[in-house]
C-alpha cells in the first residue's frame, strides 16, 4: 500500500528526509500506517516507536483540550477577589467534605493490602491535599493582599467621577452654593452606592 502525499490542509509528517534536496520533509500524511493518523510522523519516518507515539498522543491530546477550550465561552474576571474568595469557598467546603468522611474511618485509616503490606486509606491522601490546597489559596489571599488593591481601586475611581463632576460643573457655569450643594448630593450618593 503505498502512502498518500498530503494535500491542502491535511497535517503533513513533517520528517527531514534523508533523500532530496537539503531541508526537504516528508510530504505523507502526518501518522500514515501508524495508529495516530493525524498526528506526528508516518510509519516510513519513525512513527511506530514508543517515542513517536507518545509525541503523536501527547499533540492529539493538546489538539483536543484547544477545542474545547476554543468551545468554552470565557467571560473575564471582572473581580479577581470575588473569584479568589469563590474559590476559597469551595476549597474550604472540599476539605472540610473529606475531614467528615476521614472522622467516620475512626481508627481504620490503615489496611492490608493484597501484599499483605500495611497501607494508608486513599481519603487521608485525600485530606492531605485538600489541607494543602485550602492553605495555599487562603495564603494567596493574605500574601496578595487583594482586598486593599481593590479599595484603592475603587478610591481612584471615586477620585475620577469627583474630577469629571467639578470639570462638568465648571463648564456648566455653575458655582458658588450650587456647585457645593451638587458636590455634597454627588459624595452622598457615592457613599450610598
Amino acid at each position: 500500500m503505498r502512502p498518500e502525499h498530503a494535500g491542502g490542509d491535511v497535517p503533513r509528517c513533517g520528517a527531514q528526509k534523508r533523500q532530496g534536496a537539503p531541508g526537504e520533509t516528508c510530504t505523507f500524511t502526518a501518522g500514515w500506517g501508524t495508529d495516530h493518523v493525524g498526528f506526528g510522523h508516518c510509519r516510513l519516518h519513525g512513527g511506530n516507536t514508543r517515542t513517536q507515539r507518545t509525541a503523536a498522543r501527547a499533540e492529539m491530546a493538546d489538539a483536543e483540550a484547544r477545542q474545547v477550550l476554543a468551545a468554552l465561552d470565557v467571560v473575564p474576571v471582572a473581580d479577581p477577589f470575588a473569584a479568589l474568595s469563590k474559590l476559597a469557598g469551595q476549597v474550604l467546603a472540599w476539605q472540610e467534605a473529606i475531614s467528615a468522611i476521614v472522622n467516620d474511618l475512626g481508627d481504620r485509616i490503615r489496611y492490608e493490602g493484597a501484599s499483605g503490606a500495611e497501607q494508608l486509606r486513599a481519603e487521608i491522601s485525600l485530606y492531605e491535599r485538600a489541607m494543602d490546597r485550602t492553605g495555599h489559596v487562603l495564603g494567596l489571599i493574605a500574601r496578595l493582599n487583594i482586598e486593599d488593591r481593590m479599595a484603592r481601586v475603587t478610591e481612584r475611581q471615586a477620585d475620577a467621577l469627583v474630577s469629571a463632576l467639578e470639570a462638568a460643573l465648571a463648564a456648566a457655569g455653575v458655582t458658588g452654593q450650587a456647585a457645593d450643594d451638587a458636590r455634597k448630593a454627588a459624595a452622598r450618593h457615592l457613599r450610598a452606592v
